[in-house]
Formats: structure tokens, sequence, C-alpha cells
């Protein structure tokens, strides 16, 4: 990820503000300064919707659509979604299961031919719940040489259909682009129709979602924003990618408004039927749906996705008991979204939530960070390094980039890129033997294990699609 610097933000656009009691006003409060601390401290660039039932609390854009010519970003702008648009897919998917076109308890090869014998056993489910064991393709050392280009999604695939399955297909989960991308083939197979024109036929049009749509690089389309990153050398026009490369996996652009409208339709019954709905709302391996991240949060059940892709990045997240949505979506690549929607979702019902900006840091002595760092484990096997760092630490997952980390008190550190937090275990001699990793509203613990942490482990090649 770009390092943060800070840059002109415009001033954006309210509409449809919600005007009530106390309670609705204190609400409505806290949501803004959410924001704004976002925008100030953070600055974050992009539109943010907060809507509860029927009632739209915030829509309103912050920071530039365009840096050249000084357009500020409003409710009608367009961005990428990345892999949002996943949701979108699995959709696809489970209409045509209802119109008897396919099950996806079947084998994809059933449907799509050509397929690497590997994977001959690997179902349309595994592909949507992201437990087929086929290897990401965004991962690979090639990747990067053919972002450029137009690719069909068979291209893209061959990346990976000579590798072997990373696992036996359901065992795990492991996120995939290519699962989404091969189900795109997959729904373009089934339907005689392009992935752009089904989904817009299908969903789009009949949700009156007037404002969305696969975004094809040579379209003139108005209201697009430009997409940018940040770096050592401040904002910079985000890299290119050929569009034709994220297909299902993450290729369509939407607005705030239209995302609302899908949220209404689909989580109010108006698109699938309630066994479809309800089985791309279940949570299977490590909490994933169908396109969907599935989460149990203080008494309720919130549903929603993140997505990243050049020049954007997105989360739209959904609280099904209390028909609350937040929408945020970003033209700067990189941004940390997620503790903003979990902060505006709590203030959206009126509970306490405090972002990682607001957390007062304290400062540990030399001792006390020595006791601390080391390498703890996940449940997956995968390692948490934490490092000192100078006058500071650092911690870094297996497989991810180094992020700084704050201590709040001598047993509880957190992040300010990531909402979250890592609590000390210590034992009898109050020796750190464990940490637990508080996010998303799950707690995990990571015993430690006597490995001294490796060199700064640099990621490999990848797309910035999340989750």
């Amino acid at each position: 990820m770009s390092q943060y610097r800070k840059w002109m933000l415009s001033a954006g656009l309210a509409t449809a503000m919600l005007a009530g009691g106390t309670g609705q006003a204190q609400d409505l409060k806290r949501i803004e300064a959410l924001v704004d601390s976002a925008a100030a401290n953070d600055h974050f660039s992009g539109a943010v919707l907060v809507a509860k039932g029927d009632q739209v609390l915030l829509d309103k854009g912050y920071g530039s659509a365009n840096l050249e010519w000084n357009i500020p970003n409003a409710p009608s702008t367009k961005y990428r979604l990345g892999s949002v648009t996943k949701q979108f897919t699995a959709a696809s998917v489970l209409l045509l299961q209802e119109r008897g076109q396919l099950k996806v308890s079947e084998p994809v090869s059933k449907y799509v031919g050509g397929l690497p014998a590997a994977w001959s056993k690997v179902t349309i489910f595994q592909l949507l719940n992201h437990t087929s064991g086929i290897a990401n393709f965004t991962s690979t050392k090639e990747y990067q040489s053919i972002e450029p280009f137009a690719k069909k999604p068979e291209e893209s695939i061959a990346l990976v259909r000579d590798k072997p399955l990373e696992f036996e297909s359901g065992s795990r989960f492991s996120y995939s682009n290519t699962g989404y991308v091969l189900l795109g083939a997959l729904i373009e197979r089934v339907s005689g129709q392009g992935y752009d024109v089904f989904v817009r036929k299908n969903i789009f049009e009949p949700l009156g979602m007037k404002d969305s749509g696969y975004d094809w690089n040579a379209t003139v389309l108005p209201n697009r924003a430009a997409g940018y990153a940040r770096g050592k050398k401040g904002v910079s026009n985000a890299g290119f990618i050929n569009m034709s490369i994220p297909h299902a996996a993450g290729a369509l652009y939407s607005t705030t408004g239209d995302l609302l409208r899908w949220q209404r339709g689909l989580y109010e019954g108006k698109l699938l039927s309630p066994a479809s709905l309800e089985a791309m709302t279940t949570a299977y391996h490590s909490g994933y749906g169908f396109g969907l991240g599935i989460q149990q949060k203080d008494g309720g059940k919130e549903v929603g996705h993140g997505g990243g892709i050049e020049g954007f990045a997105t989360e739209v997240r959904y609280r099904m008991g209390d028909k609350i949505s937040v929408i945020v979506l970003s033209n700067v690549e990189g941004s940390q979204l997620e503790s903003l929607t979990a902060g505006l979702t709590a203030a959206a019902r009126n509970a306490k939530y405090v972002l990682p900006s607001e957390r007062k840091d304290v400062a540990l002595s030399a001792a006390q960070m020595a006791a601390i760092a080391g390498t703890y484990t996940m449940p997956d096997g995968r390692r948490l390094w934490l490092r000192v760092d100078g006058g500071g630490m650092t911690s870094q997952l297996q497989g991810q980039g180094v992020l700084p980390i704050y201590a709040e008190s001598a047993n509880l550190l957190f992040l300010r890129r990531v909402d979250a937090q890592l609590e000390l275990n210590r034992d009898a001699a109050g020796q750190v033997e464990a940490v637990t990793l508080q996010q998303g509203g799950r707690n995990m613990r990571l015993p430690r294990v006597a490995e001294a942490p490796p060199a700064i482990e640099t990621p490999g090649a990848s797309a910035p699609e999340t989750e």
C-alpha cells in the first residue's frame, strides 16, 4: 500500500439529510463527524451513503472526482467497485439456478468445457465461497505483465490452469479471483449473453440501477471519477488496467444511490427467492457466503464486501435486522475503509464505536517492546510477526505488508490503517504467551511460537483486490 500524504480536499454535495427526533439528530451528528474525521485525518476522497430503513441519513461527496479539473466528488459520481462486483456475480449465478439452467452443487466443468482435469470435481458452490482450491491468478508473478491488455476469461485463467489445487476442494477457504472470473465464464456459457449484458438486463434494469454497468475502458462515461494512488511523492494518477481482466471478479462501476437500490432490492426479496437469498447470506468457511462476508455483530447479522482496484477502494455493508445500508466509495486506491464503514454502521443504530484514529497511543519502554516482539501463529498456520522498529513497533501478517502498530496500554495494541486490536495474553510469570486478535466483532487467539521474526517479507505481485 502506498504511504498517505496530505492533499487538498474539495467540498462535496450533501443530499437527503434525515430530520427527526433527538436520537436521529445525534446519529446524524456522529455520522457526519466520522466522515469528516476520515476526510481530515485519512484524506478520504469519494462518496458516502448511510441509510436506515427508508430514510437516507447521509449521501455526500468528499474530495475531488478529478484533481486536474478540480471537480468535486458527489453522490452522482461513478466509481469502480473492485471486488464488490462479486456479489452481483453470485446473484447472477443464483438467478440462473432459479431458472433451472444450472445447479450450484454440480461441477463447473459440466457447463464450462476445456478445464484442467484437476478442476473436474470443483463445484460452482465452492467457487462462490472461495473453497475451490484453485490458485488466485492475480497473485502470480506473471499477472502484472498482462494487466494492460484485453483478455478473455479463459486467457486470464490460463495463468493458473497448470497449477495443482492448493488444497482439497471444499476443505478450506482461500480467496481466489480466478474462481469469480470462472463464474463469469459460466454465466456467459449458460445464458448465451456477455457478462455485462446479463447483469444489465437481469439486475440493473429490473432494480432501476441506471448509473451502473461494466467499466469498459473505451466507453465515454459521464460522471466517472478519475482514479488515483498515493505514494511518497504525493498523489498520482493510478496505473492502467484493462477492465476485461477483472471481469466478473471486479469490473463493475456504480454510484452510492444505485448501490442503495441494489441492497434494498436484494435484501428485501425483490430479486432472489428466499431460499437463494438465504444461501447467499449464509456463512460457510471463514465467515464467507456467496460474494459476501458474513458476521454476527452486536446481536445482528451484517453482510458486505470490500473492493480494491487500480485507482479505487470500496466498502459496501448491510445490517439485515436493522436495514442499515453503509456505502463508502473512494477514488484513491489503497484507502482503508473498513473502520469507517464499521463506525458508520454503529452510528446509524446509535451504538458506541471508536475509530482507530480516535484511539490515543502511549509510549512503551524498549524492554516492554522487546518482550512483545516475536512470532504468533494463526489457526490456518500463517504467522503474525511483531517487530521493534526504531522507537516503535510494526506488525506483519504472513503474505501481507508491514503496518505500524501502537499501544493503547501495556496490554493492548492497535492498528490505525486497519480496525484491529491485539490484546496481550500473559502467563503466570507475566510473559506474553499469546495475543488475541480482535477484528470485525470476532476474537481469535494466536499462540506465540519459538521462532524469531524473519527479515521483512515483501508480498508477491498481486492486484489490489481486497478480501
